[in-house]
């Protein structure tokens, strides 16, 4: 058998809320000594050329790919798209229309912030952070607060201000389950349940996201990615077998200042799990 590649699917760039432009995170990436990585920047293929283009002349395979919101009962479950066309029209419209609400949560989520932390134009402070000016996330507010001395990083920010329940959240209708993922079948890619241990799910809810994802044709879940804890890796390698889904292996690298993992430095699959790169060409 041959060995498994160092294998990094998730990540962002500037195109939306990582700090390094794409081209930057494929010469981070090849330094770390990642052999297959793909850019899944949220609800946004922009950077996938330049990415592409910087990989191919490091001589790093490269997968185009992207993270779509997806709103699941209350809660907001991302969807990784792997192998996609990043020009297909069917999802280059789906994501645009998940975009499209983008900029009125984050002018309603600024307000609420400077109620709560008495600073001024904070919307204008999150978009200098934005490499994006189109797509303002709680990222970039997350950066704001941190810069402004509001707490002592981005992970303090989340847990005070930016989930849901705390004061700087706000709710958002974004895609479908059943939308993303007949975008990213249109556009020729696979579907992975991203960092599943992230969200809140109960037993039943979480068993229930999994068959209705299973039954729409979705083909993986991320098992290593730089938010599961050692239980989160044995308890979703346990669910991909259960549900016959690919394993996924992703950092999920923002920043190289904010992000617990970097790029490349995830432990391997366990051996009896079918890999998500099987079927990408």
């Amino acid at each position: 058998m041959p060995a498994a590649p160092n294998a990094d699917l998730h990540c962002h760039s500037t195109v939306s809320d990582g700090t390094l432009a794409p081209a930057a995170l494929a010469h981070r990436a090849h330094g770390n000594g990642v052999q297959l990585w793909a850019l899944t920047d949220h609800d946004e293929t922009g950077g996938l050329a330049e990415a592409g283009e910087a990989a191919l002349a490091l001589g790093l395979r490269f997968v185009p790919g992207v993270e779509i919101s997806v709103s699941v009962g209350a809660q907001t479950v991302h969807i990784v798209g792997l192998g996609i066309d990043p020009t297909h029209p069917t999802l280059l419209a789906g994501l645009a229309q998940v975009r499209s609400g983008r900029e009125l949560r984050a002018r309603m989520m600024a307000r609420s912030l400077e109620q709560q932390t008495g600073l001024r134009d904070v919307y204008l402070g999150a978009a200098r952070h934005a490499g994006n000016p189109t797509l303002i996330s709680r990222t970039h507010f997350a950066r704001f607060l941190v810069e402004h001395g509001i707490c002592g990083n981005t992970h303090e920010v989340f847990g005070r201000f930016l989930t849901p329940g705390k004061p700087g959240y706000v709710e958002h209708d974004w895609a479908t389950l059943q939308d993303a993922l007949g975008w990213i079948q249109a556009a020729g890619g696979h579907a992975v349940i991203a960092h599943p241990g992230r969200y809140r799910f109960n037993s039943t809810e979480e068993l229930a996201l999994f068959t209705s994802f299973k039954d729409m044709g979705g083909a993986g879940v991320e098992v290593m990615t730089g938010s599961h804890s050692a239980a989160d890796f044995r308890k979703y390698a346990g669910m991909a077998l259960a549900f016959n889904l690919r394993a996924s292996r992703g950092s999920d690298f923002h920043s190289p200042q904010e992000s617990r993992c970097d790029l490349g430095q995830l432990p391997p699959l366990p051996a009896d799990l079918a890999p998500i790169w099987e079927l990408l060409h």
